[in-house]
């Protein structure tokens, strides 16, 4: 090939080539948001919704259904939904090094120390406690964790849209615990499940803001 037949790269192709790059790079280093959020989205959707329909307000049935049901399946689609979140947030977190790897661990430790102290709070204050208020204890306590270390995980990757979220799923249990035992479970089948769902979809739709 002759000299004329060599195109140099514009600043444009250049630019472009450089944001090709840094997006493909973003991709491998960022979990998929839908399976981190969608999995417990559908899990607190489906679970406490079933929760509602079997043990409404003041011990009301809208669904006779096995006693066993909505509590198993809960916690089955709780299961599914942190080996899919975790298996994902592996992936991407074997890409990391440094300052970057130790800040993932850290947090993924924070969430294990978080509920570890609180299962231990809660085993010890069960057997003073009634079923339903038993039931809002480990229902709120435990969506009280999730919202919270979502407030710190938005502080520490300066996400907004994820410190939103964790604002969102605290504001919505401190209203299901005021109203209490049975309301509880529909207001954050409704309120936190669909945010979660939601909250996956638009950063599937909009890669780059969300964590």
């Amino acid at each position: 090939m002759g000299d004329e037949d060599e195109t140099p790269f514009s600043a444009a192709d250049s630019l472009r080539l450089i944001e090709e790059q840094r997006s493909t790079t973003q991709r491998s280093l960022t979990p998929d948001p839908r399976l981190l959020y969608w999995p417990w989205g559908i899990a607190w959707l489906v679970g406490f919704g079933l929760l509602f329909l079997r043990f409404g307000p003041n011990g009301r049935v809208f669904v006779d259904m096995p006693v066993w049901l909505p509590l198993s399946t809960l916690y089955f689609l709780m299961i599914v939904a942190f080996v899919v979140s975790g298996v994902a947030g592996a992936r991407a977190s074997r890409h990391m090094s440094g300052v970057s790897s130790l800040t993932g661990a850290l947090y993924g430790w924070s969430w294990f120390l978080g509920f570890a102290g609180f299962i231990a709070l809660a085993v010890r204050l069960s057997p003073h406690l009634s079923d339903e208020w038993n039931g809002l204890l480990w229902a709120a306590g435990s969506i009280g964790v999730v919202g919270l270390m979502y407030l710190n995980g938005g502080a520490i990757w300066r996400s907004r849209d994820l410190f939103v979220l964790g604002l969102w799923i605290t504001a919505v249990n401190i209203l299901g615990v005021i109203v209490g035992p049975g309301w509880h479970s529909l207001i954050i089948s409704l309120g936190a499940g669909a945010a979660m769902i939601i909250s996956g979809t638009f950063a599937h739709l909009k890669p780059g803001r969300w964590f």
